[in-house]
């Protein structure tokens, strides 16, 4: 029974772990940092401009961008970021540029 008990536990621990990691809560920090990166890099968002801050989870994006579509994105992408509860959409549209 020991080395059945041992198996098993050797065989799932990974997966406890994972399990684990996966429900473990992000800092605001990193959940900002994952936000910033996610806008910078999308091709449609080009968010590298955009204000991000974080507060118990619930982030808040402003700035200025040109289309209400880059402006829908900009908040799909921080919500599908692990750790977010919530997105306030402050972002503004106008021409680049302006503040």
């Amino acid at each position: 029974m020991t080395r059945l008990a041992s198996l098993l536990l050797i065989l799932l621990l990974p997966a406890m772990t994972m399990l684990a990691a996966k429900d473990k809560v992000l800092s605001d920090d990193m959940i900002s940092d994952q936000v910033r990166r996610k806008l910078a890099n999308d091709p449609d968002v080009k968010g590298g401009a955009l204000d991000v801050t974080v507060a118990e989870g619930v982030v808040t994006l402003k700035g200025v961008l040109e289309k209400d579509s880059q402006k829908s994105k900009a908040q799909k992408l921080a919500s599908k970021i692990h750790g977010v509860k919530k997105v306030i959409n402050e972002i503004r549209l106008g021409p680049p540029g302006s503040r």
